[in-house]
């Protein structure tokens, strides 16, 4: 087993406990929800069918069911509790006047229980991180959209928590850490998994903390636990903890310590099949009489 392979069980232990805590602490999230709300004011689509890969306590969810009322949204998330809790909080009030049908779907993106070709777009806030492998589950996301459907994300890139990735080197043999992947890498693979015009941007977000266990509390909290193969298999001594604290003290910078976020935003287009199943090629004419 790859030593940075996330075990899903761990991930969605993690985000169940996290759900009730969530929304407290998910600033981040809602931040680059919201910036990715911001560059759907350039997309001309009007989905009819929606899905949100990732959707957490659901609150993305409903900013989209805002800008797309009468489109029926898909709310799926690995995590039960992140599902109910969502459910809970959509109210009845909004459900009673409201012409949108929402669904609650428990799964993991990398096997979507969803029928191809039938969704309009594909929305997934700062979940893909989580996958083992992107190619396929850019694939997977391409199989499910219908053509002309858009696929937009968000995921962390390389840099991500560099200084607690700084402050955990050496300090033993065991992973601390997810490895993320580079925007470039990313921006291939959706040509490969057969998406067309893909638009990959990035920026780095750097919030201070206090200290370390702040640091530390902050991830917890959203259920961003270190859940690769390769994670220590128990609580970490407190010599090895005490290090890890002298090392981050050292990045210290106007008396805050950092952690900084690379934030990969990208959409992409499904286009038209150019072959048929059998592997005929589809040629496609517009005469104009």
């Amino acid at each position: 087993m790859n030593e940075f392979e996330i075990d899903k069980r761990q991930v969605r232990r993690a985000f169940n406990r996290a759900a009730q805590q969530y929304d407290a602490a998910a600033i981040l999230q809602r931040e680059v929800c919201t910036r990715m709300l911001e560059r759907l004011d350039y997309v001309k689509l009007q989905p009819t069918r929606l899905l949100d890969v990732g959707s957490g306590t659901g609150w993305g969810t409903r900013q989209l069911g805002e800008r797309y009322p009468k489109a029926e949204i898909t709310a799926l998330d690995i995590a039960i509790g992140m599902l109910q809790l969502a459910r809970g909080t959509s109210g009845w009030w909004s459900k009673l006047f409201s012409s949108r049908r929402e669904n609650y779907l428990c799964a993991d993106v990398e096997a979507l229980p969803v029928a191809s070709g039938s969704i309009g777009m594909v929305w997934s806030n700062l979940a893909l991180q989580w996958c083992n492998d992107l190619p396929a589950t850019f694939v997977e996301l391409n199989r499910v959209l219908k053509v002309d459907g858009l696929l937009m994300f968000s995921s962390f890139g390389v840099d991500t928590l560099r200084e607690l990735r700084t402050a955990f080197h050496d300090v033993d043999g065991y992973n601390h850490l997810s490895r993320f992947a580079d925007m470039h890498d990313i921006g291939d693979m959706l040509v490969a998994a057969g998406f067309t015009d893909p638009v990959m941007e990035m920026e780095r977000i750097t919030l201070t903390y206090n200290d370390v266990r702040a640091v530390m509390q902050d991830l917890k909290s959203i259920g961003a636990h270190n859940a690769t193969a390769g994670r220590a298999p128990g609580m970490m001594g407190k010599a090895a903890w005490q290090r890890v604290i002298e090392n981050y003290e050292k990045l210290r910078r106007d008396g805050k310590l950092p952690a900084t976020f690379e934030i990969i935003y990208g959409h992409a287009w499904k286009p038209a099949p150019k072959a048929t199943a059998d592997g005929r090629a589809i040629i496609r004419t517009d005469f104009k009489l």
